[in-house]
């Protein structure tokens, strides 16, 4: 997927957004989580390149299946409890 095409305002305004939801401390806590994860399965010799780390499942898998919840779309996904 390409970049959005934004005019230099909405641009700007858009990465402020972004990063004041970064810093959020439910977003922090959630990164802090990742890298140790991570650190963890690389210590143990996994090759990571192109994988994220899913909660449900709790297991390393593809971006594109982890971000497409597994095939089923992303749309229905906030709307349940886990």
């Amino acid at each position: 997927m390409g970049k959005q095409k934004l005019s230099a305002k909405a641009a700007k305004d858009k990465a402020d957004r972004d990063l004041a939801y970064a810093k959020t401390p439910d977003r922090k806590k959630k990164k802090a989580e990742n890298q140790v994860i991570r650190r963890k399965a690389k210590k143990k010799g996994f090759k990571l390149n192109g994988m994220d780390y899913d909660h449900e499942d709790g297991k390393f898998e593809s971006v594109k299946r982890n971000r497409g919840n597994d095939g089923n779309g992303t749309r229905q996904e906030g709307k349940r409890k886990r």
